[in-house]
């Protein structure tokens, strides 16, 4: 624990408020000319938000992980959770099989993997393979797992998730990450060949070996399969030790997510995973039912970042409204303490993730007001927040909700 925390911890006061954060992924996005100089959040229609900015409400921008880095949603949320993402470093593999349910044994190394379109040439043609369904990628990773149980004497796992997404696990002895990606971030190259971060690590040349074994055995099962015929894996490492959030916040916390990886994330830090909800409309309901019950509430919502990584203004404007029609539901119980933020920005006119900080809004009853009438990246450049990093952001909630005692005399 740094000295910054243990001070925290010191100060911190359990008073029962009620805390609610809504990470609307990938919500923040730049005005380009091609877009009529406007961000999906500046188009979109969002009267629900627009009423709660004007009853008061402060802004500023977050920067996920350093000036100019682009993060992934792992460091992205655990910034959030106010997990410092460059002290906590969890592999997306361990997140996501952790959001499906499986329990990671003491020398397990989990890969999160995507099932991708590969040409004659085997050069990527697309990283996704048109998002699939998932009863598609069920039945491929079906046909997988029938072809591909041991490597030798290592066991492997293989779980579908959502759409074109699923994990890889392995487990043996002396197995050990982190390893580099096989996914070249980009179409028009070739898969990449998964190496260790530390060449002198010989757990890591081991998981380096079963991962190209692994694609030897399993492209030729795949080879005749289309869209999905190949596949890239990410964040192929093994599940660290990390403090709960509980131990951390003096907050008993629940997670309401529909896809895995946030589920994981959420999992990952001794939060409740509340199972169940498909829809922002459905999860919001479960938030209410479950008020009482818990003193802090992560509600993620996937569909601002999938249209932004699509390229899709549109998509991702209406994907805010949809989220702006379902708010009053959450305003509903009053939570002493409302962010609304995006774990990192994903703007249509890049396809991805960037670096740039994305907005956020907090609510309190002595968050003070901005004299703002929406909730914007432009209104946020000018809130009284100002540009923070997003590890910070917890400490804000806590000291929104009074959870703090003074410091000092």
């Amino acid at each position: 624990m740094s000295k910054l925390d243990e001070v925290y911890s010191k100060l911190t006061i359990r008073n029962g408020a009620k805390i609610a954060l809504v990470v609307l992924d990938g919500l923040g996005d730049v005005a380009v000319a091609s877009q009529g100089n406007l961000t999906p959040l500046e188009a979109a229609r969002t009267p629900n938000l627009d009423a709660l900015v004007r009853s008061g409400c402060a802004q500023g921008r977050m920067i996920p992980v350093a000036p100019g880095i682009t993060p992934g949603s792992g460091p992205g949320h655990l910034a959030l959770f106010g997990y410092d993402p460059l002290e906590f470093e969890v592999g997306r593999g361990v997140i996501e099989t952790l959001g499906l349910g499986l329990v990671l044994k003491a020398g397990d190394v989990a890969a999160r993997a995507n099932f991708c379109t590969l040409d004659a040439q085997g050069l990527v043609t697309d990283r996704r393979a048109g998002r699939i369904a998932t009863e598609v990628c069920e039945r491929l990773c079906g046909l997988l797992s029938a072809k591909i149980k041991k490597l030798g004497t290592n066991e492997v796992l293989i779980i579908p998730g959502k759409e074109h997404r699923f994990v890889v696990v392995f487990r043996g002895a002396g197995l050990e990450g982190p390893l580099t990606d096989t996914d070249p971030n980009r179409e028009g190259l070739p898969v990449a060949v998964a190496q260790p971060v530390d060449a002198a690590n010989a757990g890591q040349k081991k998981v380096a070996k079963l991962v190209a074994d692994f694609y030897k055995a399993a492209l030729p099962v795949l080879k005749k399969e289309q869209p999905a015929n190949g596949f890239l894996m990410r964040g192929i490492a093994h599940q660290p030790q990390i403090p709960t959030f509980e131990e951390r916040y003096q907050m008993k916390a629940a997670a309401i997510a529909v896809y895995p990886m946030y589920k994981g994330l959420a999992q990952l830090v001794g939060m409740e995973k509340i199972e169940g909800p498909q829809t922002i409309q459905e999860q919001l309901e479960r938030y209410v039912k479950e008020y009482d019950t818990h003193d802090f509430f992560f509600i993620h919502y996937k569909y601002t970042d999938k249209a932004g990584e699509d390229g899709k203004f549109g998509a991702k404007v209406k994907a805010i409204e949809d989220f702006d029609a379902a708010l009053p539901l959450l305003l509903a119980r009053k939570p002493d303490v409302l962010v609304i933020t995006g774990d990192h920005s994903t703007p249509c006119v890049m396809k991805g993730h960037s670096w740039h900080p994305q907005p956020v809004l907090l609510h309190s009853a002595c968050s003070g007001s901005d004299k703002l009438d929406r909730f914007t990246e432009t209104g946020a450049n000018n809130g009284s927040l100002g540009i923070f990093e997003a590890k910070y952001l917890i400490r804000l909630m806590q000291a929104n909700a009074r959870m703090f005692d003074k410091f000092g005399a």
